[in-house]
């Protein structure tokens, strides 16, 4: 067989294994990631690449191995699930750097940070003064979250006593020119409903790219030429 016919199919074996096998590990590798994570994925990564396109390696203990990988990253994940000792060892902790404003220099060492790293990583959370800051913690992910003074924290509607509505996540209604009927039998509307909506705007259900419903009643609706129409929003009733 020629060795380009070989690569091909190993390729594509090796494609779909790996699809199946993100599909079955989740979205914690997509997520920022942890020493355990990222030591996991490039080493699933090495043998996935090692797979395609080396046809000298046999086939299958390669897939074997990397079916295992995998196995075991899944087992030590679910297990974390129910150890706190264990998440500990795996994802590692959080470690406060700035306490009380002060800046904790031993913190820093342990972490092998240095001042300019963490000036960095707070102005990446959009603060440019240590003056700001009252507590900053380096997550495990290496993320750094930040708690500026109360002071300087912008006032919401509980400080000043405003009462507020409830607001939730938009309702997809059209996908890509599609209704998502799951959707709007949700909301308890109808098709009819949509269609007479999107005619009192002055179009047609072909012309409609997107639209979606939020907590408040508001109907948006973006077209499919973006360059002649303006995406709308109005008030609706049911």
């Amino acid at each position: 067989m020629p060795e380009s016919l070989v690569i091909a199919i190993r390729s594509t074996v090796t494609f779909f294994t790996m699809l199946a096998l993100t599909r079955v590990l989740g979205k914690r590798q997509l997520a920022q990631l942890n020493f355990f994570d990222y030591v996991f994925g490039i080493t699933v990564g090495s043998i996935a690449a090692s797979l395609s396109i080396e046809p000298d390696l046999k086939f299958v203990p390669t897939w074997l191995a990397l079916l295992l990988w995998t196995f075991w990253g899944l087992v030590t994940s679910s297990l974390s699930l129910y150890s706190r000792r264990l998440r500990k060892l795996l994802d590692g902790e959080p470690t406060v750097v700035v306490q009380n404003g002060q800046i904790l220099e031993g913190a820093l060492k342990r972490l092998n940070y240095n001042l300019d790293d963490l000036r960095m990583q707070l102005r990446s959370q959009g603060v440019f003064s240590m003056g700001e800051v009252e507590f900053a913690i380096v997550e495990p992910g290496g993320q750094l979250s930040v708690l500026k003074k109360s002071q300087l924290l912008p006032a919401t509607p509980a400080d000043l006593n405003i009462p507020t509505a409830y607001k939730g996540p938009a309702t997809e209604l059209i996908v890509d020119g599609h209704i998502v009927h799951a959707n709007l039998e949700q909301l308890g509307l109808t098709e009819a409903w949509l269609v007479e909506q999107v005619r009192g705007r002055g179009h047609e259900m072909a012309d409609v790219y997107y639209a979606e419903l939020d907590t408040q009643g508001n109907l948006y609706i973006d077209l499919h030429d973006d360059l002649q129409h303006v995406p709308q929003e109005n008030k609706v009733s049911e």
